[in-house]
């Protein structure tokens, strides 16, 4: 493996976001080939993930700057792939060594955050998709030290999507405090961060429901992931009162906010459990998703509101191993790269239960 060496190409296959903004669109271009820096690998990308926050960096609708701001056009932060090319200084990384590219680039390092266990939310982070060229492009650059080894045991298809939906929920199930045999209800739980929520929650010992709609979703929420329960919201005649029969009569003792439609009935499904938590993750376009009660309730009902962003490199190692353990199932469609930019209008639409992959080689 010392020895191997790889071709690489002076262009490749990118994905790139034109007319930023509400009426934006994918095109399937060929752009250079990024040269590492002496502290980078380059990565050569087998699949990229498709998460609903590239389709908020095209809209240009969260509160940060735009894409184009940073001269980014190619958004993504779910890559798996192998290390084709090594920077001067680089020790931590050989050629062929298996990659992740996930949604933080690169962090400073040398703040209290970055300290702790909390570096994801390092006031110098550089974001991936938005900050720094993302996965949406075959060949990209990644600092070595920032960079998620994959282990063995890990397919392309579901280590990808960990990097951000999976890593990021089982962030939120860690800081939750749920203990085993706790109920925990996830709201929008057909998509995919809340699919990887279930089955994560199920290896933790949690005990899952899943709020959301459809056949398909019903599906992948039970069948699939293994949640013990799920309400149609479209169906329910009380969707809140139907969460809290199942649990104990009581309500959910934590509610795992995916989709952003469901802040709106999150604090509700907690019933009138005491202690209970709802854990804000899915993010909504700027000011257009509010969560809150009469304080009276937090008071009385010991009740706790707490949002997490995404997750840190011990989060993703961890997350890792449960795939490894077989406790993460594929749960993603795969389609060939050049189809990229309509499976994106078909994600922006809500059309898709589970993940969305897109496969480089096909």
């Amino acid at each position: 493996m010392e020895h191997k060496e790889y071709h690489i190409p002076k262009e490749c296959l990118a994905a790139v976001v034109c007319n930023e903004g509400p009426n934006f669109h994918m095109e399937i271009q060929n752009v250079p080939v990024p040269e590492p820096g002496p502290d980078e690998v380059l990565i050569k990308l087998n699949i990229t993930g498709l998460c609903m926050s590239d389709v908020h960096f095209c809209l240009n609708d969260l509160p940060v700057p735009p894409m184009s701001q940073f001269g980014v056009r190619s958004p993504g932060h779910e890559g798996a792939g192998i290390v084709v090319k090594l920077g001067s200084n680089v020790k931590n990384f050989k050629l062929g060594d298996r990659a992740g590219l996930k949604p933080i680039w690169n962090v400073c390092g040398s703040c209290e955050l970055c300290w702790s266990d909390k570096e994801c939310y390092c006031p110098s982070a550089v974001y991936t998709g938005l900050a720094q060229t993302g996965s949406y492009q075959q060949y990209v650059v990644s600092p070595a030290l920032y960079t998620s080894p994959i282990p063995e045991g890990v397919s392309d298809e579901i280590a990808g999507p960990i990097m951000c939906s999976a890593s990021t929920i089982y962030r939120s199930l860690m800081e939750s405090g749920l203990k085993p045999g706790n109920w925990a209800c996830f709201a929008g739980g057909g998509g995919g961060v809340g699919a990887q929520g279930v089955m994560l929650a199920k290896a933790m010992g949690f005990r899952p429901i899943v709020v959301d709609t459809g056949d398909l979703k019903r599906d992948l929420a039970t069948k699939v992931a293994g949640a013990e329960a799920f309400v149609d919201f479209k169906t329910s005649k009380d969707v809140a009162e139907e969460v809290k029969m199942i649990a104990d009569g009581k309500g959910a003792h934590g509610v795992f906010v995916t989709a952003p439609a469901a802040y709106n009935n999150a604090i509700a499904l907690t019933g009138t459990r005491v202690g209970a938590i709802v854990m804000c993750i899915g993010l909504p376009s700027a000011g257009t998703a509010f969560l809150g009660a009469d304080p009276n309730v937090f008071c009385f009902r010991n009740l706790t509101c707490r949002g997490t962003v995404v997750a840190g490199l011990a989060d993703i190692d961890q997350t890792l191993k449960f795939a490894q353990r077989g406790a993460l199932k594929q749960i993603c469609e795969v389609v060939p790269f050049r189809e990229l930019p309509e499976a994106m209008q078909r994600l922006r639409k809500g059309e898709i239960a589970g993940r969305i992959v897109a496969d480089f080689n096909t």
